[in-house]
């Protein structure tokens, strides 16, 4: 008798609290007394569970769309520090041509004076010091003088025909490439042999 009276007074309430729930589930335009059937209630499990999977779908993708974003954001950032000096780099390079061919024409001079001496010693202090300058801000030289021809790196000008040199090897540089971080911002102009017909 004690196991009867004690599963008893449970009935009730659980009952109590199905029909609570139940009665909060009302769909629209039916009665508030009425109590949805098993199939209306089915349906609204479904229809609420096909709404968390769509809306957990949505985050997934928001998620994904975020972390692709913060990617692209991150070596955005990265070029732009990289790349920075590019423009500066550019106008740097017609300054060291021009300090390279007045040091080239001071070493030809056979009976320099002695200002011509100190100009020459000037201007090589100055093409070190520029020199440094660039190579601190990732610029780097490109003088492929001797070595095979790289289209990626050179610019050919003319073709020569050279029995010293083999085919495709650079023979004069006419003027320096340079790269900026790996990256090319002018090739080197170059002449490039070839076989004799």
């Amino acid at each position: 008798m004690t196991n009867d009276k004690q599963s008893t007074p449970e009935a009730p309430e659980s009952g109590g609290n199905a029909e609570g729930v139940v009665e909060g589930v009302v769909e629209e335009g039916a009665a508030p007394d009425e109590t949805p059937s098993h199939d209306e209630l089915t349906l609204l499990l479904e229809d609420a569970r096909s709404k968390a999977d769509e809306h957990w779908d949505q985050l997934l993708r928001a998620n994904a769309e975020l972390d692709n974003l913060r990617r692209r954001a991150r070596q955005d950032v990265e070029n732009a520090h990289k790349y920075a000096l590019e423009k500066f780099a550019q106008e740097l390079l017609p300054v060291k041509d021009s300090l390279e061919m007045g040091l080239a024409a001071a070493s030809d001079e056979a009976d320099a004076s002695e200002a011509l001496k100190q100009l020459r010693e000037g201007t090589e202090l100055t093409l070190k010091m520029l020199s440094a300058a660039m190579e601190k801000a990732g610029i780097k030289e490109i003088d492929p003088l001797g070595e095979a021809f790289n289209p990626g790196l050179h610019q050919a000008m003319s073709m020569q025909e050279s029995e010293e040199h083999a085919p495709n090897t650079v023979i004069t540089v006419m003027q320096k490439g340079y790269q900026l971080n790996d990256r090319l911002i002018r090739p080197a102009m170059v002449v490039v042999s070839k076989a004799k017909a």
